[in-house]
């Protein structure tokens, strides 16, 4: 099981309803049926993962996270997933609104650009990084955002969006010491009254 998933697993509540936008090949979303027995349902943009979806038993929908969520009511959901998504949207301030509009809380997972590694290829080669976490070149990446730890604190704080909780995670467990330096990756669990 991947390090986040497991993550994530851990701060969901059992047989809760979820969302996950931009749910990939449905691995999460499977595992969240499996062991805490969620109903779940996905959006997924990319055809060939909505096959996986599909073949995994996963309820899923055709769409783009980025025309919003309006066919959902008001906190219809327990939970929003965005793992590894918000970076790849157009419009993640609008994506963030509409997801804390509809779930009661919102599990956002990013890839930390500003660790160590990124940042050493950057000062020493002079280019921009490919690391185990980032596995792209500038000219392939489906990133569009390019975000650290601390600027989706500051994100979350200018907006009154409360972080319940925060997690750092390097290669295979939780970092506490200079996370935005150390991460590979972020889980915040956020809400708004």
């Amino acid at each position: 099981m991947r390090t986040d998933h497991k993550y994530i697993l851990q701060m969901i509540e059992p047989n809760s309803h979820v969302l996950d936008l931009g749910c990939g090949d449905g691995e999460l979303l499977t595992l969240l049926m499996k062991y805490k027995n969620c109903r779940t349902t996905g959006i997924e943009i990319d055809e060939k993962e909505i096959y996986k979806c599909v073949e995994r038993g996963v309820s899923v929908s055709h769409g783009d996270i980025d025309s919003g969520l309006a066919d959902y009511s008001d906190k219809r959901f327990d939970y929003v997933i965005l793992n590894e998504s918000l970076q790849e949207i157009l419009d993640p301030e609008k994506v963030i609104a509409e997801a804390l509009r509809v779930g009661k809380k919102v599990i956002v997972g990013i890839p930390n650009f500003c660790n160590i590694v990124a940042r050493l290829q950057i000062f020493f080669l002079g280019k921009v990084p490919v690391t185990e976490g980032l596995p792209y070149t500038w000219y392939n990446t489906p990133n569009l955002r390019f975000l650290s730890i601390k600027d989706f604190r500051e994100f979350c704080s200018g907006r009154q969006i409360t972080i319940e909780r925060q997690l750092a995670i390097g290669t295979s467990k939780e970092i506490f010491l200079w996370p935005n330096l150390l991460a590979t990756v972020a889980l915040f669990l956020i809400s708004k009254s």
